[in-house]
């Protein structure tokens, strides 16, 4: 493959990876007419890890397990307890706006990597993080709270749990040398197996098992797992870091503009407005972040 096809090739699968992220909050919404939220987590998760078990094998990556401990709390952090916030929080609200909230993340890792790696927080990041806030107040509209806060809330805490999550991924990373693919691969085991305790004890309705239920598992499993994680190793070995988290732009749009024509989620003026400002800010900490990446690599 030439030099030049093959930033062209890792945008194309970028732009894949976008697409099948931000439907999957569809798909996410619409499954759980069929099966309970946490039971859906579990297997997905399960299902999940197993794909990217069978890609450690087919890639002959390596496939040993080390600090089990902190792989687990990672897991539990990163697969279990968001995998379960986001999905409860579809019960009642709406894929796109869901999906707006989750991706605040890199809003609340910028002050927790702060306070805990003593990272430096730049002036165009702490602008954002205001722009972003002011978008969440509009969303939530605490002078109007309706049926929907508690699953707005929900959305909130996924994308808390997610950035701490981050933080403890960074962490790890400062500290050991792990394969990036085989990582992924045991600490969604570990929250697989937390969320599966979580199902089997939590009261749940039986499964209907209609075609778009397993639809639905097929598509979490083999293409929002085995086939994204494969797509985001890709992207990352051709692309910056900052070029790759353009991504984490474009998966919420995806995510709204689905739910929109799906599902007929229009969102209301000041919604609207909200989610505009947290896609901007979202904007303005990508483009920051790609330039700081190409000016680091310049000198």
């Amino acid at each position: 493959m030439s030099a030049s096809g093959s930033p062209r090739l890792a945008l194309f699968a970028l732009l894949l990876l976008s697409l099948i992220w931000g439907y999957n909050w569809v798909v996410m919404k619409q499954v759980i007419q069929y099966v309970d939220p946490f039971d859906f987590s579990a297997i997905r998760t399960a299902l999940g890890a197993a794909t990217l078990f069978v890609v450690l094998l087919v890639l002959r990556r390596p496939l040993g397990l080390q600090h089990a401990r902190e792989v687990a709390l990672l897991g539990v952090l990163q697969t279990g307890a968001f995998t379960a916030l986001i999905q409860w929080a579809l019960v009642a609200g709406g894929a796109g706006k869901t999906a707006v909230l989750v991706y605040t993340m890199p809003f609340w890792v910028i002050p927790m990597a702060w306070l805990a790696l003593g990272e430096r927080v730049r002036g165009v990041q702490w602008v954002a993080i205001a722009i972003a806030a002011g978008g969440l107040v509009l969303i939530l509209q605490p002078w109007a709270m309706g049926g929907s806060a508690f699953s707005n809330l929900l959305a909130i805490a996924g994308g808390v749990t997610w950035a701490a999550s981050a933080v403890v991924a960074k962490r790890m990373r400062r500290a050991h040398d792990f394969d990036l693919l085989s990582l992924t691969a045991w600490q969604m085991l570990f929250g697989a197996i937390a969320l599966c305790v979580l199902a089997l004890l939590h009261p749940s309705r039986p499964i209907d098992p209609t075609p778009y239920f397993y639809g639905a598992l097929v598509f979490n499993a083999v293409f929002a797992t085995g086939l994204a994680w494969l797509l985001w190793l890709y992207v990352l070995q051709r692309l910056s870091t900052g070029m790759a988290g353009l991504s984490a732009l474009g998966i919420p749009l995806i995510g709204a503009l689905a739910g929109w024509i799906e599902l007929g989620e229009r969102p209301n003026t000041i919604e609207f407005t909200g989610m505009a400002l947290i896609v901007g800010a979202l904007a303005m900490i990508s483009v920051w972040s790609l330039l700081q990446a190409r000016s680091g690599a310049g000198r």
